[in-house]
């Protein structure tokens, strides 16, 4: 399934594009399915997928219903903890979702679809509309974290000595953890790898929306740094609120310069490996699915495969027996950029970005000897470790 995640700076209309782009895909004869926590003109605005268009249907994402639903159900399998601790219950009228719940709202409805929950409708390509740039970037990078955390707080090695505790309960006199936990970890860990495998399969891109300006410029440059990082391909740029060019009024032809300058920019930065389109001004708040349509052309998704998108590291020789990692990082400055290598793990912090990334089994058996930023491209260097390599005759 192809799928598109369209993000971009606040206030670009990247909901607006996810419509158009969703739109485009139908009309393309493409069986589409469209993802959004907003609420789209003309669209319906139910939490089912439900018809927008011939071969078109939306979804949307309430987050603060799955708050509830996901709480409640927490507390109904904490029932034996809770009642010891003599706990009282909260009931589903006086919860109020809290900070992040949108973002595991949308996490879910991602697991939804990558575990085929709706295959019946048999959908070729799936837009999301995800929250401003900065949010999603974390979100993305949201479901490899939380698996993380599982895999340290609750090992799967821990589970064998289960039989063990009702005598480690009475040795300690405290009740330890009960089996759901850990089937609940289990649980949750599928789950999550469902929604990163949809993420970093080779048939999903992003695609980001931004209306020309200084401002754009400089939230979109530091993008790309983080986008590298995890891996994320870009697969489009599209301008919106484009104002038309070479206008008699000399206000309004100072800002559509102002525009086509920013756009040269962005070609030169962005293409030719990601293609730079326009959407023109409309001159008013698109409102209707007519109004949709007007800007479908811009936001076609390409349904050629768009090539790898997974892991972006790549090893190549570096002399002496030593190993070079190398991971493209463009816009990165060598100042911001952070190493620290933690047992079998390189941890990785490039400005606001950060990712663990778990060493290939021939570089556990090597020790980190530099790295450098060289043209876009860090190259951390590892030289085996003598005492975990065999030695050749």
């Amino acid at each position: 399934m192809r799928t598109v995640l369209v993000t971009g700076p606040g206030g670009a209309g990247r909901t607006t594009v996810a419509a158009a782009t969703a739109l485009a895909a139908a009309r393309d004869g493409r069986r589409t399915l469209l993802v959004s926590a907003d609420t789209v003109p003309a669209f319906p605005a139910g939490t089912e997928p439900a018809e927008a268009a011939e071969r078109l249907a939306c979804v949307r994402v309430d987050s603060a219903a799955h708050f509830r639903d996901e709480l409640l159900e927490l507390q109904d399998r904490a029932s034996g903890v809770l009642d010891l601790l003599g706990a009282n219950r909260l009931d589903a009228e006086e919860l109020t979702e809290l900070p992040g719940s949108a973002q595991l709202a949308v996490l879910h409805i991602l697991r939804r679809v990558a575990e085929g929950d709706w295959a019946g409708d048999g959908y070729e390509v799936l837009v999301v509309d995800l929250p401003p740039l900065t949010e999603a970037l974390a979100l993305l990078a949201l479901p490899g974290q939380l698996r993380r955390y599982l895999r340290r707080l609750l090992p799967r090695e821990r589970q064998a000595a289960r039989a063990l505790r009702p005598v480690l309960a009475q040795l300690a006199g405290v009740p330890m953890p009960a089996q759901w936990l850990y089937e609940a970890a289990a649980r949750k860990d599928a789950e999550l790898a469902a929604v990163e495998a949809l993420i970093e399969d080779n048939a999903t891109t992003v695609r980001l929306v931004a209306e020309p300006g200084q401002a754009a410029g400089e939230a979109l440059s530091s993008a790309r740094t983080g986008l590298a990082l995890h891996g994320l391909r870009v697969d489009a740029l599209v301008a919106t609120k484009v104002l038309p060019r070479h206008s008699g009024d000399p206000w309004f032809a100072d800002l559509a310069a102002g525009q086509e300058k920013c756009l040269d920019h962005w070609q030169q930065e962005w293409a030719p490996g990601t293609p730079v389109s326009e959407t023109a001004h409309l001159g008013r708040e698109p409102r209707t699915a007519e109004d949709l349509a007007l800007l479908a052309g811009a936001c076609a998704p390409d349904h050629r495969e768009p090539g790898h998108a997974g892991d972006p590291w790549w090893t190549e020789g570096a002399g002496d027996g030593v190993i070079a990692w190398c991971l493209p990082l463009p816009g990165a400055a060598k100042e911001d950029l952070r190493l620290v290598r933690r047992g079998d793990e390189l941890l990785l912090t490039a400005g606001p970005f950060h990712r663990t990334v778990r060493l290939e089994s021939a570089l556990r058996r090597c020790t980190v000897s530099g790295a450098a930023l060289t043209d876009g491209v860090l190259r951390v260097r590892f030289t085996p470790d003598p005492a975990l390599w065999p030695r050749t005759q």
